[in-house]
């Protein structure tokens, strides 16, 4: 009981943390509290990823409407949120670091998918799952170097920006946001947020922590609206 105890706190920090804890009872050791912050935000994301672009799909399926969203800008999201999980998982990161993205990529595929079959094109819709299916493998397959995978996530900044931004000019174009929900638009603000915090503390790694003070820029645009 005692090992698998061990086992189940090692999840969540590492050996020396756990010695400072459980061995020492040191509990103020700020890196080690620091980290541990970081670990249940990571996992608090990943938790509340599960869901939250779930509002955004039951509105479209209750409307039988993707009215509003910018499938452009769906798009563009999904490829920056694609590009951005592959990137970090063939690098090794650990998966409370980036987890949230598996599901906001099943989740934005999946509205894509609705926006295309309730504008009229089923097999549009069909053609797009099995395109996007191929191209996750690729990327994540061990089919892509990690040397291009790194390029195309210095090009996921201009690509997320461009994304949100083109969504924001068609709320602004249209006088309403249509039927984009507003829980799903806040949610992922506070997870961009919550993520420049976990990056600088689990990866370290520059492009990610930019890529997220980008992605809160750009949500927070289109929650002031």
């Amino acid at each position: 009981m005692a090992d698998f105890a061990k086992q189940l706190m090692l999840f969540v920090m590492d050996e020396k943390c756990y010695a400072n804890y459980f061995v020492d009872f040191d509990f103020f050791d700020a890196d080690c509290m620091k980290a541990l912050i970081s670990k249940g935000l990571g996992f608090g994301i990943i938790a509340g990823s599960v869901l939250v672009k779930v509002p955004q799909i039951t509105k479209i399926l209750k409307n039988k409407s993707g009215q509003g969203i910018n499938l452009f800008s769906v798009c563009l999201d999904l490829l920056a949120i694609t590009i951005h999980m592959s990137y970090s998982f063939v690098s090794g990161f650990p998966f409370s670091a980036w987890g949230d993205t598996s599901f906001l990529a099943l989740q934005t595929a999946l509205i894509a998918v609705l926006v295309l079959f309730y504008g009229g094109s089923a097999s549009g819709a069909v053609a797009f799952g099995g395109v996007y299916s191929a191209i996750t493998y690729v990327l994540m397959g061990g089919l892509t170097p990690l040397k291009y995978l790194l390029i195309a996530q210095g090009l996921n900044i201009p690509i997320l920006l461009l994304g949100k931004l083109s969504q924001a000019y068609t709320n602004y174009r249209n006088g309403s946001t249509g039927q984009l929900s507003a829980v799903t638009c806040f949610m992922l603000l506070a997870g961009a947020l919550a993520r420049i915090f976990t990056s600088i503390q689990e990866t370290g790694d520059q492009m990610m922590i930019l890529t997220y003070g980008c992605s809160s820029f750009a949500n927070a645009v289109i929650v002031a609206q």
